[in-house]
């Protein structure tokens, strides 16, 4: 085919080179085992978006901490109890040149009920909406607990670092912990981690620094962050601006922007505008701003589609790499098809049940559970299932998750 912008490689700051532009986001694969141990299935699964084509993976988010999970089927680094599966999945995921970055988190509040009895949080502030039904209310962080928090950030990505993966990102976004710390409506310390936004933005610096002083100034550390949390009171898009610039200036080494919670998940595609689904990036607006005070790259997740547009955002100059999740769980070769002339834009439907309480209720849930079928099949080397039927998914949902099946659970 003809030379595609796509496929020009890209310089990090800290001189690390990613081969083309395009970067498969986290989607969470719930394959890991009870003790939160990757296994066999997650070699095949990322050696398959590996040899697809793709400049950088991105791991579905990995605990910090065992007892504090998304969801059932997380992988948990706390030690290098798992190093030697660790090694092997690193191993699968870095082949054909493609770099795999290990995406790390904890969820704060956002674990369901059947997975914590008493979640943590910057405060005890319950939350909102249908969603508050599937979590219990949280409790506050002491300030010895989240120093012991911003250590494990460190360790994690030290053994990420030895066990082979070429980088990690900082899950700042989607409403979970350092997200939580960010928000002035989840957020409502009076100590020295919370009130001003320089307070609140205090979690997500030191747990950069701790992850800098563990992996060392070369290793490529990402920030996963939100634009906005799209709701009253909570993190704006101005306070955001301020927290990219004062990342950038600290270091980090390539910012992935997103948006929304699961009290308003726009990270799923829902609430968003029309015109913003035709020009396909979610949050390029964002990034058009944004790119006007870092000169740190930067991805957009959310919404691409076609290789037109994918060609625009990149041709713009305002994005770096585009960042996709859910066309790799449908087309997992897809960087391959569009070097090779032969992608055709995937077509991607809500999945709905036609039942409008339900479609309403558990939106998020049902396009996580389809997905995560996606996934499943890929790990056992079959091929995605476009067509799948989403009330299969739900009774899948049920008898791998039991009651926990409609917990809540991330993008």
């Amino acid at each position: 085919m003809a030379h595609s912008i796509l496929f020009n490689p890209l310089e990090l700051p800290n001189g690390v080179i990613i081969k083309n532009r395009l970067f498969k986001s986290a989607i969470s694969e719930t394959l890991a085992t009870a003790s939160g141990s990757p296994n066999p299935r997650f070699m095949t699964l990322y050696e398959t978006w590996a040899k697809g084509g793709a400049g950088i993976v991105m791991t579905g988010n990995v605990m910090i901490d065992r007892r504090a999970l998304g969801e059932p089927g997380n992988v948990a680094i706390e030690d290098e109890r798992d190093m030697n599966l660790l090694m092997r999945w690193a191993k699968a995921g870095t082949q054909n040149g493609t770099h795999l970055w290990m995406q790390l988190n904890h969820p704060g509040k956002q674990s369901p009920k059947n997975l914590s009895r008493e979640p943590v949080a910057p405060s005890e502030i319950p939350l909102s909406g249908g969603v508050g039904n599937y979590f219990n209310p949280p409790r506050a962080l002491t300030a010895v607990e989240i120093r012991d928090l911003i250590n494990r950030f460190g360790n994690a990505a030290r053994i990420a670092k030895k066990a082979g993966f070429t980088g990690v990102q900082i899950h700042g976004a989607h409403g979970y912990l350092i997200n939580q710390f960010l928000s002035p409506h989840h957020n409502q310390r009076t100590d020295e981690w919370g009130g001003s936004l320089a307070n609140r933005m205090k979690f997500l610096l030191e747990v950069y620094y701790e992850i800098r002083k563990q992996v060392g100034g070369h290793y490529p550390v990402g920030l996963k962050l939100n634009s906005a949390d799209f709701q009253r009171g909570g993190f704006t898009e101005e306070e955001s601006m301020v927290v990219l610039k004062q990342m950038a200036e600290a270091g980090v080494d390539l910012i992935e922007i997103s948006g929304g919670n699961y009290e308003n998940p726009k990270m799923m595609g829902n609430n968003v505008k029309r015109s913003t689904k035709e020009r396909e990036a979610y949050f390029l607006e964002y990034a058009q701003k944004a790119r006007k005070l870092v000169s740190t790259p930067l991805v957009v997740t959310g919404g691409f589609r076609s290789e037109a547009g994918m060609t625009e955002a990149i041709s713009g100059g305002d994005v770096d790499m585009v960042g996709m999740a859910k066309p790799f769980a449908l087309v997992p070769d897809l960087p391959n098809r569009i070097y090779e002339g032969r992608y055709e834009t995937v077509k991607i439907s809500p999945i709905q049940t036609g039942v409008g309480w339900v479609d309403k209720q558990l939106s998020s849930l049902l396009e996580l559970g389809w997905y995560e079928y996606q996934l499943a099949r890929i790990s056992r080397a079959k091929p995605p299932v476009p067509g799948y039927n989403v009330w299969l998914s739900i009774l899948r949902s049920f008898y791998k998750n039991g009651r926990g099946a409609f917990g809540k659970r991330r993008a």
